[in-house]
This record gives C-alpha cells, structure tokens and sequence, in this order.
C-alpha cells in the first residue's frame, strides 16, 4: 500500500508540469441527477478513486472499468490513458482526475474530464460500446486552432482527410490497444508535416471503433477547415491533429505525399451524430470568475439569470499548433471572447426587441431582460447602459483575463454582443434566483424547501467554488463581495458564486493587499479589512463564515457575538431556523455552527483556508480547534 501511495505521488508531480504546460484539464458536467454529501454514491465514488487508477495503469492497454455498489446508488467508471504513454504517468494523470473532477462537478453523478494524457468519466448509467451509438453529442470537447494554413489549404485539407483516416483504419483494426498515430508530408516551409491521433477504448469491437471514429471524424472536419490544429475529446473515441509533433515514438501511419485527387471523408453512409438518445451535457464555453475593477460598472449584482452553450467548447491555441505554456492567457482568452460573440438580431428576437414585458431587473448599470432561443432556451440579457464609459476593446479585455477559469459554483456567462452601440451579455436562466430571497423571506414558499439536505449542499458548493478561486484555478481571485444575494441558486438548488464586480486577483504568493477605498456590504466585510484596509482569502472566509450561520439560523446578519454567547453557554442550537425543527441531524448542524465561528474570527491568520473547510465539511473525523472569539461585529442596518 505505501509503495502505491508513493508511485501515484511521485506520477502525480511529474504529470503536473505537463497538465498546466498544456492548458489542461477541461471537465464535463453531467445535468442528469446529483448525489448528496455522505451519500453512498459519494462513499462508491471514493472507492473507484482507490482502485480504478492502479486496474488501468497496470492494464497492458492503458484501461479499466470499475463497477461500485449497487443500483440506485451504483457508480460506473471508466479510465483511459493515450496509448503512447506508461504505465506511472498513466497512473498519476488518474489519481489527479480523481481529486480534480468531483471538485470540477460537485455532487454531479455524471462527470467526465479530459487530459491530455488521460480521460476519466463516471456515471451512475453502465455506459457500453453500442453498434447503434452514432456518436457523441454535447458530452464532448471540441478544440480548434484558430490559426489557418495559408499555403494552398485546399491541399492541406485533402492530406489531412486522407491521413485522419487511415490512422483511425489502423487504430480500430491493428492495434489492441485502439491507438495510432500518423505523420504526413505537407511540403510547407511554414508547416512541412501534419500529425494526428485516434483513440477508441480497447473494449470496442474493430467494427464498433471504427465507426466512432468515422462519426466524430465526419462531424468535425469540416469545422477545422484550414485550421492548422483540432481535436474531438470523447469517452469512447478521440482524433487530433496538429502541424508540430505532440505525440511519443514513431507514427504508426506514414504517407509520403498527398493524394493528388480529393479524399472523401468518410464513407457517404456515415452520417453526423444523431446522438441516439445519450444524456445532454451542458459544457461551460466561458465562466466569468472574476471581472476586474475597471469592468465593475458591469455589476452582475440583479443577473440571476444565466446560461451556458450546449455545444462542445471551441479553444484556441497557440499558432504552431501546439500547446504553449508561453502563449499569453489574455491573447488566449481574447479569442475566446471573440468566439463567443452572437449578433444582435437575434437577441433582439430573443427578448422581444429589448420589450418592457420582459424585464427581469434593472440595476445602475444597465437593465436585464428574459429571453428566448430559436431552440428554446430561455436565456437573460444584461443590456448595459449607453452611459458606461467603458470601451469595448477595455470590455473584451477584461473578459479575456477571466476566461479560463471555470467550476460549477462560479456563474457562467455564454455570450457577448458588441455591434449597433450595443453592449449585451447572455446568460443562462436560474429560476430560484438569490439565496437571499428564499433565506430571509418567511412567505416564500420555498423556504419550506430549503431543508437542511439542500442547505447543507449549498454551504458545501460556496466552499468549493472560493476554494477554486483562491487555491485550484489559473488565477488567485479574491472576490470581496461575498453574502446571501450573491449567492445564485439553479433549479437544483445547486449553489453558484455571482457578481465579480468588486473582485482582485492576486499573484500566486501574493498574501494580502491594502486599499483606501472600501467597497462591500456591512456585516460580511471582516474587520481588518474596515479598520485598516487590509483584504485576502481570508477575509472572504470570514465573509463565507457569515453565510454559513445565516444559512442554519435563517436570519439576516446576526450578532455573531450573541451565536458566541450561546455557543459557550452550550444553547446554540437554540438559535437554528425554526422552520428545520426536527428535519436534521443535530451533529451536522453544530458542525456547520463550529466551522462559521472559525471562518469569523477576528485574527485572519486563524480562520481555516477553503481547502481546510471542505475537508472539515466532507469528513465527520476531521478534527475542528476550538474556535476564539468573534472580535468584531458591525452594528449597523443590515443591506437589503
């Protein structure tokens, strides 16, 4: 056991400089069904994380299947390492999916992510190679690279058809492990050769890889037309190609020159995906996780509404086609940006030419409308006000800072209209809103819903989208701004952090900054941060520690030395909403009410990182330190 532990620790950190060299992971979420904290599923989930790396790194094909437990609770895994790689990074590339993707997709029951060097997915559906599964639909990544051939691309595109296919020829019919690789001779001084890869998991038939291949192959070359650098990541099947070597060893697939005649694609019986029935997964284009202080007169405050795209992501990359780390975040998250742009006619069809009818909310910045798609998605529009002197080039560069950062607590923004003097963002429709309306308003019906299974989630999803921002992202973001009506809810009462309009980031071994301008809401700022200016991680901890007691008592900035008071009087659960009596587990509230008291705290230095609360909120045997007292509460008239 030790010597497995140091293995997977030693593959862990070699597998780590390549995963960040190359702009990696990208994770999909599952919308189907979610587990709760405890849950078996959860317990099922930790158990394949124990075996599945080690079955598939010892596999001579680089693959394994784990089932866990039993329906309904039962959990499938499934992991699957590039074929040109061993059997130690294999297993490192595993370990690390399985820290990273149940934080990526919290308490999500279908959940896939993708590497460069490994895939990794889970579901609670036994997933098999089908010979009626077309292909893939939303459940995968599509990465272009926007930089295009210039030397005769009607040539290059025939080479590229002619080499794509005959690597996955020899993936799907001569090799156990469904892999190959290919190299061809475009004979450009700019880009001289072509590369690609295919990948099927090895417990597809050859017909079955095959026909994977040609699917996802038909549906997507078209799409990299002239691009120098694509790939399609799916569970079952891959392909990639690029104009600069990206892969181990010699090509398994050689072509001297191009075919002077057009190559057809594929077969003409194979047509696009159909999707056969398969779950839809919703993939995050953009997540807007923090907007600089110059973009503030955004302020996302009144959009509770968002949206995310329901088609697979288009990235770029560096010109050379491979992943650079020395290509800049912002060129890169400019054509993003760019990508994102939807023209205004059909937003305007969307909301009914901007119609009063459809407003949702105004805010000092501009008003937000509600919307609907020619395919039915209702989205909401923020229409931000012609007075903003905000340009748009300082628009665009601000969003670009953020757009590679991603998680499933941070709101998702899904587009961007810059045309006619108008400045749009679409968003996904949240239907229940603020925390804050449902908290603290006792005729809301729904707060009778709000029991402490979905309570507990929630403080358990605001945990884990800070702990992203502060230690698990690109960036390190401070968002400042934290309380309950920053708190979005989606119609799984799945938590997501929201307006970034107040946050900074920080350098990586920045610990703190100082400002003369304060800027939050009374009764969540900590107090270093009103007597002297002094702001960190911290100090949204204690803003975290805030929401967490207003969560379990039900009331709106309580006097935290009055919850101290009852705390040592050992009369707390006194103060707990009324409306949960008798629908909780008393140890798991006092432990939320000990974790609140640590994060509010007056020395920042003692509250407990993010990383620390949802270990603390995972685990029933993690010790917790008694906490001190709350050194400061602000009396003053709670926001609204």
């Amino acid at each position: 056991m030790a010597y497995h532990h140091l293995l997977a620790v030693a593959a862990i950190s070699l597998f780590h400089a390549h995963m960040h060299a190359a702009g990696y992971p990208w994770p999909v979420c599952g919308t189907s069904s979610d587990f709760q904290p405890n849950s078996t599923y959860q317990a099922n989930l930790y158990r394949a994380a124990a075996t599945l790396p080690k079955r598939a790194s010892a596999s001579p094909n680089l693959f394994a299947t784990v089932i866990v437990g039993a329906v309904p609770e039962q959990l499938w895994g499934m992991g699957l390492c590039r074929g040109d790689t061993n059997g130690s990074t294999c297993l490192g590339c595993l370990t690390q999916a399985f820290q990273d993707l149940p934080n990526d997709c919290s308490y999500n029951k279908d959940a896939t992510i993708y590497y460069d060097l490994c895939t990794l997915h889970y579901s609670d559906v036994h997933v098999l190679p089908s010979g009626d599964d077309d292909g893939p639909t939303t459940d995968s990544y599509t990465i272009n690279n926007n930089a295009n051939v210039t030397s005769d691309p009607a040539r290059f595109n025939r080479l590229l058809a002619a080499l794509i296919n005959a690597t996955a020829d020899h993936a799907a019919f001569n090799s156990t492990r469904r892999f190959a690789t290919g190299e061809a001779d475009f004979f450009d001084k700019d880009y001289p050769k072509v590369y690609t890869l295919a990948q099927c998991t090895p417990d597809q038939t050859p017909a079955q890889c095959r026909k994977c291949l040609a699917s996802v192959i038909a549906s997507n070359l078209v799409q990299f037309k002239d691009n120098i650098g694509g790939r399609v990541l799916w569970f079952n099947c891959s392909w990639r190609y690029e104009t600069a070597p990206f892969f181990s060893g010699p090509p398994l697939v050689r072509l001297a020159s191009p075919s002077p005649a057009p190559v057809p694609t594929l077969p003409p019986t194979v047509g696009p995906p159909t999707g056969g029935g398969r779950r839809k997964y919703s993939v995050p284009v953009v997540v807007l996780a923090v907007v600089l202080p110059t973009l503030a007169a955004l302020n996302l405050t009144v959009c509770f509404c968002f949206w995310k795209r329901r088609r697979p992501i288009a990235q770029a990359q560096k010109p050379g086609g491979t992943d650079d780390p020395t290509y800049s975040s912002e060129a890169e998250g400019m054509e993003m940006v760019d990508s994102m742009m939807i023209d205004v006619s059909t937003l305007r069809a969307a909301t009914g030419n901007f119609d009063d009818s459809n407003k949702l909310g105004e805010g000092g910045f501009g008003v937000v409308y509600k919307g609907v798609l020619p395919n039915g998605d209702e989205i909401a529009v923020k229409r931000l006000s012609k007075g903003s002197t905000q340009g748009v080039q300082e628009l665009k560069h601000e969003l670009a800072l953020v757009a590679k950062l991603r998680h499933k607590n941070l709101v998702s923004l899904l587009g961007v209209c810059l045309e006619q003097q108008e400045r749009l963002l679409v968003y996904e429709l949240v239907h229940n809103r603020s925390l804050d309306l449902i908290l603290f308003d006792t005729e809301n019906e729904k707060r009778e819903m709000l029991d402490w299974e979905q309570r507990y989630k929630i403080i358990n999803g605001i945990a884990r989208g800070l702990q992203y921002l502060h230690e698990d992202s690109q960036l390190k973001v401070v968002h400042r701004d934290l309380k309950a009506s920053n708190i979005l809810l989606d119609k799984n009462m799945n938590p997501k952090i929201a307006d970034f309009g107040l946050a900074r980031i920080f350098g990586r071994d920045q610990t703190h900054a100082v400002t003369n301008s304060l800027v939050g809401t009374n009764g969540y700022m900590a107090p270093e941060y009103l007597s002297r200016g002094n702001y960190s991680v911290r100090s949204d901890a204690f803003s975290f520690g805030v929401i967490v007691l207003e969560i379990v008592t039900g009331r709106r900035n309580l006097d935290w030395v009055q919850v101290w008071e009852h705390w040592e009087a050992g009369t707390v659960m006194d103060l707990v909403d009324p409306s949960m009596v008798g629908r909780f587990h008393e140890a798991n509230v006092m432990r939320c009410i000990h974790i609140g008291l640590l994060c509010v705290q007056h020395d920042p230095a003692v509250r407990p990182a993010m990383s620390s609360v949802v270990t603390m909120l995972g685990s029933d045997t993690v010790d917790l330190q008694a906490p001190s007292k709350p050194g400061f509460f602000a009396k003053t008239a709670p926001p609204t």
